[in-house]
Protein backbone atom coordinates (compact mmCIF):
# COMPACT_ATOMS: atom_id res chain seq x y z
CA UNK A 1 0.00 0.00 0.00
CA UNK A 2 1.22 3.51 -0.78
CA UNK A 3 2.66 5.50 2.13
CA UNK A 4 0.09 7.55 3.99
CA UNK A 5 0.55 11.28 4.53
CA UNK A 6 1.69 12.49 7.94
CA UNK A 7 -1.44 13.20 10.02
CA UNK A 8 0.20 16.31 11.43
CA UNK A 9 0.75 17.88 8.00
CA UNK A 10 -1.57 20.75 7.15
CA UNK A 11 -3.64 19.87 4.08
CA UNK A 12 -6.62 21.70 2.49
CA UNK A 13 -8.95 18.72 3.03
CA UNK A 14 -8.29 15.74 5.29
CA UNK A 15 -11.51 13.88 4.46
CA UNK A 16 -9.78 11.54 2.02
CA UNK A 17 -7.16 10.73 4.69
CA UNK A 18 -9.91 9.97 7.17
CA UNK A 19 -11.53 7.55 4.72
CA UNK A 20 -8.28 5.77 3.96
CA UNK A 21 -7.48 5.37 7.67
CA UNK A 22 -11.03 4.16 8.26
CA UNK A 23 -10.63 1.47 5.60
CA UNK A 24 -7.32 0.35 7.08
CA UNK A 25 -8.87 -0.06 10.53
CA UNK A 26 -11.87 -1.87 9.04
CA UNK A 27 -9.54 -4.20 7.13
CA UNK A 28 -7.50 -5.16 10.21
CA UNK A 29 -10.19 -4.87 12.88
CA UNK A 30 -7.69 -3.10 15.10
CA UNK A 31 -6.41 0.42 15.65
CA UNK A 32 -3.07 -1.01 16.76
CA UNK A 33 -2.51 -3.17 13.69
CA UNK A 34 -3.75 -0.42 11.35
CA UNK A 35 -1.35 2.06 12.98
CA UNK A 36 1.52 -0.39 12.51
CA UNK A 37 0.62 -0.87 8.83
CA UNK A 38 0.43 2.88 8.27
CA UNK A 39 3.56 3.73 10.23
CA UNK A 40 1.57 5.96 12.56
CA UNK A 41 0.90 5.94 16.30
CA UNK A 42 -2.29 4.38 17.57
CA UNK A 43 -3.43 7.71 18.97
CA UNK A 44 -3.02 9.35 15.52
CA UNK A 45 -5.19 6.66 13.94
CA UNK A 46 -7.81 7.08 16.67
CA UNK A 47 -7.91 10.85 16.03
CA UNK A 48 -8.46 10.36 12.29
CA UNK A 49 -11.35 7.97 12.89
CA UNK A 50 -12.85 10.30 15.51
CA UNK A 51 -12.61 13.21 13.04
CA UNK A 52 -14.43 11.17 10.38
CA UNK A 53 -17.15 10.17 12.87
CA UNK A 54 -17.63 13.80 13.86
CA UNK A 55 -17.74 14.97 10.23
CA UNK A 56 -20.33 12.36 9.24
CA UNK A 57 -22.44 12.95 12.35
CA UNK A 58 -23.83 9.43 12.28
CA UNK A 59 -22.40 8.15 15.54
CA UNK A 60 -19.57 5.65 16.07
CA UNK A 61 -18.25 3.76 13.06
CA UNK A 62 -16.61 1.09 15.23
CA UNK A 63 -17.57 -0.72 18.39
CA UNK A 64 -14.54 -0.61 20.67
CA UNK A 65 -14.06 -4.17 21.97
CA UNK A 66 -11.65 -5.58 24.55
CA UNK A 67 -9.65 -7.01 21.67
CA UNK A 68 -9.82 -4.81 18.59
CA UNK A 69 -12.81 -3.10 16.99
CA UNK A 70 -15.85 -4.08 14.96
CA UNK A 71 -17.78 -2.07 12.36
CA UNK A 72 -21.09 -0.69 13.52
CA UNK A 73 -24.09 -0.56 11.20
CA UNK A 74 -23.09 3.00 10.33
CA UNK A 75 -19.53 1.86 9.66
CA UNK A 76 -20.70 -0.89 7.32
CA UNK A 77 -22.74 1.72 5.40
CA UNK A 78 -19.66 3.93 4.98
CA UNK A 79 -17.35 1.14 3.68
CA UNK A 80 -18.51 1.07 0.02
CA UNK A 81 -18.33 4.87 -0.24
CA UNK A 82 -14.83 4.92 1.23
CA UNK A 83 -13.76 2.16 -1.16
CA UNK A 84 -15.09 4.15 -4.12
CA UNK A 85 -13.08 7.21 -3.07
CA UNK A 86 -9.93 5.13 -2.52
CA UNK A 87 -10.29 3.48 -5.94
CA UNK A 88 -10.77 6.89 -7.61
CA UNK A 89 -7.65 8.23 -5.90
CA UNK A 90 -5.70 5.18 -7.06
CA UNK A 91 -6.81 5.76 -10.66
CA UNK A 92 -5.95 9.46 -10.43
CA UNK A 93 -2.48 8.61 -9.11
CA UNK A 94 -1.94 6.11 -11.91
CA UNK A 95 -3.02 8.66 -14.54
CA UNK A 96 -0.71 11.29 -13.08
CA UNK A 97 2.20 8.83 -13.03
CA UNK A 98 1.51 8.06 -16.70
CA UNK A 99 1.50 11.77 -17.53
CA UNK A 100 4.79 12.31 -15.72
CA UNK A 101 6.31 9.49 -17.74
CA UNK A 102 4.62 10.63 -20.99
CA UNK A 103 3.21 7.11 -21.15
CA UNK A 104 -0.35 8.36 -21.44
CA UNK A 105 -2.33 11.56 -21.67
CA UNK A 106 -2.54 13.70 -24.77
CA UNK A 107 -0.41 15.81 -27.07
CA UNK A 108 -1.85 18.67 -29.12
CA UNK A 109 0.55 20.20 -31.61
CA UNK A 110 0.52 22.20 -34.82
CA UNK A 111 2.98 22.65 -37.67
CA UNK A 112 3.36 24.74 -40.82
CA UNK A 113 2.77 22.90 -44.08
CA UNK A 114 6.30 22.14 -45.28
CA UNK A 115 7.34 20.89 -41.84
CA UNK A 116 4.70 18.23 -42.44
CA UNK A 117 6.60 17.10 -45.55
CA UNK A 118 9.55 15.56 -43.69
CA UNK A 119 10.31 16.80 -40.18
CA UNK A 120 6.96 16.14 -38.49
CA UNK A 121 6.32 12.66 -39.97
CA UNK A 122 9.75 11.44 -38.87
CA UNK A 123 9.30 12.94 -35.39
CA UNK A 124 5.79 11.53 -35.06
CA UNK A 125 6.97 8.04 -36.04
CA UNK A 126 9.66 8.19 -33.35
CA UNK A 127 7.16 9.48 -30.82
CA UNK A 128 4.58 6.81 -31.59
CA UNK A 129 7.20 4.10 -31.11
CA UNK A 130 8.28 5.54 -27.78
CA UNK A 131 4.89 6.58 -26.38
CA UNK A 132 2.13 4.58 -28.10
CA UNK A 133 -0.51 5.38 -25.47
CA UNK A 134 -0.43 9.16 -25.88
CA UNK A 135 -3.45 10.55 -27.74
CA UNK A 136 -2.06 12.85 -30.44
CA UNK A 137 -3.97 15.56 -32.31
CA UNK A 138 -2.34 17.69 -35.01
CA UNK A 139 -3.19 20.94 -36.77
CA UNK A 140 -1.67 22.52 -39.87
CA UNK A 141 -1.46 26.26 -40.41
CA UNK A 142 0.67 29.35 -40.90
CA UNK A 143 3.00 30.34 -38.08
CA UNK A 144 0.93 33.35 -36.83
CA UNK A 145 -2.22 31.22 -36.61
CA UNK A 146 -0.38 28.43 -34.81
CA UNK A 147 1.08 30.88 -32.30
CA UNK A 148 -2.39 32.30 -31.61
CA UNK A 149 -3.67 28.78 -31.01
CA UNK A 150 -0.73 28.12 -28.72
CA UNK A 151 -1.36 31.28 -26.70
CA UNK A 152 -5.06 30.43 -26.34
CA UNK A 153 -4.18 27.05 -24.86
CA UNK A 154 -5.49 24.97 -27.77
CA UNK A 155 -2.00 23.59 -28.55
CA UNK A 156 0.78 22.30 -26.30
CA UNK A 157 3.51 22.93 -28.88
CA UNK A 158 3.82 24.41 -32.38
CA UNK A 159 6.43 23.88 -35.08
CA UNK A 160 6.98 27.36 -36.52
CA UNK A 161 9.39 29.32 -38.67
CA UNK A 162 10.99 32.74 -38.44
CA UNK A 163 9.40 33.96 -41.67
CA UNK A 164 6.56 35.29 -39.54
CA UNK A 165 6.50 38.78 -38.04
CA UNK A 166 4.60 37.52 -34.98
CA UNK A 167 5.92 38.60 -31.54
CA UNK A 168 8.14 35.55 -31.01
CA UNK A 169 9.54 37.03 -27.77
CA UNK A 170 6.28 35.93 -26.14
CA UNK A 171 7.28 32.32 -26.71
CA UNK A 172 10.08 29.99 -25.77
CA UNK A 173 11.71 28.88 -29.02
CA UNK A 174 13.53 25.56 -29.20
CA UNK A 175 15.78 25.58 -32.26
CA UNK A 176 15.38 22.55 -34.52
CA UNK A 177 17.19 23.39 -37.75
CA UNK A 178 18.24 26.12 -40.17
CA UNK A 179 16.54 25.61 -43.49
CA UNK A 180 18.04 26.80 -46.79
CA UNK A 181 15.78 27.91 -49.62
CA UNK A 182 15.65 27.02 -53.29
CA UNK A 183 14.21 28.86 -56.28
CA UNK A 184 12.06 26.54 -58.39
CA UNK A 185 12.36 27.28 -62.11
CA UNK A 186 11.02 25.39 -65.15
CA UNK A 187 13.38 22.82 -66.64
CA UNK A 188 14.03 25.03 -69.69
CA UNK A 189 14.96 28.14 -67.68
CA UNK A 190 18.31 29.77 -68.65
CA UNK A 191 19.67 29.15 -65.15
CA UNK A 192 18.45 25.55 -64.95
CA UNK A 193 21.96 24.21 -65.57
CA UNK A 194 23.65 26.62 -63.14
CA UNK A 195 25.92 25.00 -60.58
CA UNK A 196 26.26 26.41 -57.08
CA UNK A 197 24.09 28.87 -55.13
CA UNK A 198 22.57 31.89 -56.86
CA UNK A 199 21.79 35.30 -55.37
CA UNK A 200 18.06 35.73 -54.88
CA UNK A 201 18.40 39.19 -56.47
CA UNK A 202 18.93 37.45 -59.82
CA UNK A 203 15.15 36.95 -59.80
CA UNK A 204 14.21 40.51 -58.85
CA UNK A 205 12.44 41.04 -62.20
CA UNK A 206 10.80 37.62 -62.36
CA UNK A 207 7.13 36.79 -61.97
CA UNK A 208 6.59 34.88 -58.72
CA UNK A 209 4.15 32.19 -57.70
CA UNK A 210 3.27 32.51 -54.01
CA UNK A 211 0.60 31.56 -51.53
CA UNK A 212 -0.03 35.20 -50.65
CA UNK A 213 -0.19 38.44 -52.67
CA UNK A 214 2.10 40.05 -50.11
CA UNK A 215 5.58 38.75 -49.29
CA UNK A 216 5.46 39.75 -45.63
CA UNK A 217 5.17 36.76 -43.32
CA UNK A 218 5.90 34.27 -46.13
CA UNK A 219 9.01 32.69 -47.62
CA UNK A 220 9.32 35.74 -49.85
CA UNK A 221 10.37 37.74 -46.81
CA UNK A 222 13.82 36.59 -47.93
CA UNK A 223 13.49 38.78 -51.02
CA UNK A 224 12.64 41.82 -48.90
CA UNK A 225 15.77 41.18 -46.84
CA UNK A 226 17.77 41.13 -50.10
CA UNK A 227 16.48 44.57 -51.05
CA UNK A 228 13.73 43.94 -53.62
CA UNK A 229 10.00 43.46 -53.55
CA UNK A 230 8.99 40.42 -55.61
CA UNK A 231 6.21 40.76 -58.18
CA UNK A 232 3.62 38.12 -57.26
CA UNK A 233 1.92 37.26 -60.55
CA UNK A 234 -0.01 34.20 -59.34
CA UNK A 235 -1.42 33.52 -55.87
CA UNK A 236 -1.59 29.75 -55.44
CA UNK A 237 -2.07 28.18 -52.03
CA UNK A 238 -1.52 24.48 -52.66
CA UNK A 239 2.07 23.34 -53.16
CA UNK A 240 1.34 20.83 -55.93
CA UNK A 241 -0.48 23.53 -57.90
CA UNK A 242 2.45 25.93 -57.45
CA UNK A 243 4.70 23.39 -59.10
CA UNK A 244 2.32 23.21 -62.05
CA UNK A 245 2.51 26.97 -62.55
CA UNK A 246 6.32 26.89 -62.38
CA UNK A 247 6.56 23.95 -64.78
CA UNK A 248 4.34 25.80 -67.27
CA UNK A 249 6.73 28.78 -67.25
CA UNK A 250 4.28 31.14 -65.51
CA UNK A 251 6.70 32.14 -62.79
CA UNK A 252 9.26 31.00 -60.26
CA UNK A 253 8.68 30.03 -56.62
CA UNK A 254 10.62 29.64 -53.42
CA UNK A 255 10.88 26.11 -52.06
CA UNK A 256 12.08 25.35 -48.51
CA UNK A 257 14.58 22.52 -48.07
CA UNK A 258 12.05 20.44 -46.13
CA UNK A 259 9.88 20.21 -49.26
CA UNK A 260 12.70 19.88 -51.79
CA UNK A 261 12.45 16.10 -52.08
CA UNK A 262 8.86 16.30 -53.29
CA UNK A 263 9.33 18.43 -56.45
CA UNK A 264 8.25 17.14 -59.85
CA UNK A 265 10.86 16.17 -62.47
CA UNK A 266 10.11 19.05 -64.89
CA UNK A 267 11.24 21.60 -62.30
CA UNK A 268 14.80 22.55 -61.39
CA UNK A 269 15.79 23.75 -57.94
CA UNK A 270 18.49 26.38 -57.57
CA UNK A 271 20.03 26.81 -54.13
CA UNK A 272 19.68 30.38 -52.83
CA UNK A 273 22.94 31.85 -51.61
CA UNK A 274 22.84 32.55 -47.88
CA UNK A 275 23.61 36.22 -47.46
CA UNK A 276 23.59 37.35 -43.87
CA UNK A 277 22.52 34.03 -42.35
CA UNK A 278 20.15 31.18 -43.12
CA UNK A 279 16.98 32.05 -44.98
CA UNK A 280 14.73 30.41 -42.43
CA UNK A 281 15.05 28.86 -38.99
CA UNK A 282 12.60 26.26 -37.73
CA UNK A 283 11.63 26.08 -34.07
CA UNK A 284 9.33 24.25 -31.71
CA UNK A 285 7.46 26.98 -29.83
CA UNK A 286 5.92 26.83 -26.37
CA UNK A 287 4.43 29.65 -24.33
CA UNK A 288 7.03 31.31 -22.15
CA UNK A 289 6.31 30.81 -18.46
CA UNK A 290 3.74 28.06 -19.02
CA UNK A 291 4.64 24.59 -17.75
CA UNK A 292 5.15 22.07 -20.56
CA UNK A 293 3.32 18.78 -20.29
CA UNK A 294 5.48 15.63 -20.13
CA UNK A 295 3.97 14.56 -23.45
CA UNK A 296 5.07 17.85 -25.05
CA UNK A 297 8.57 17.55 -23.56
CA UNK A 298 8.87 14.05 -25.01
CA UNK A 299 7.66 15.23 -28.43
CA UNK A 300 10.20 18.05 -28.37
CA UNK A 301 12.88 15.38 -27.94
CA UNK A 302 11.48 13.45 -30.91
CA UNK A 303 11.50 16.61 -33.04
CA UNK A 304 15.14 17.25 -32.18
CA UNK A 305 16.07 13.67 -33.02
CA UNK A 306 14.22 13.87 -36.35
CA UNK A 307 15.79 17.24 -37.19
CA UNK A 308 19.25 15.78 -36.59
CA UNK A 309 18.62 13.14 -39.25
CA UNK A 310 17.52 15.57 -41.98
CA UNK A 311 20.41 16.35 -44.40
CA UNK A 312 21.65 19.93 -44.22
Amino acid sequence: MAAMPNPHDETPDLSTVWLRVFLEVARHGSFTVAARALGWTQSAVSRQVASLEAALGGGPLFDRLPRGVRLTEAGRAVVPHAETVAAALHEARRDLDALREAAGGRLRFGAFATADAALVPHALALYRARHPRVRVTREEGFTPVLLDRLTAGHLDLAVVSTTSRAPLETYELHHLLDEPLYVAVPAGHPLAGHEGPVPLARFADADWVSGSPRPEGTLLDAALRQGFRPRVAHVVGEWTAKQGYVAAGLGVALVPALAAAAVRPDITLLRVRDEGGPARAVYAATVRGRARTPAAVAFLGALRDAAGKIPA
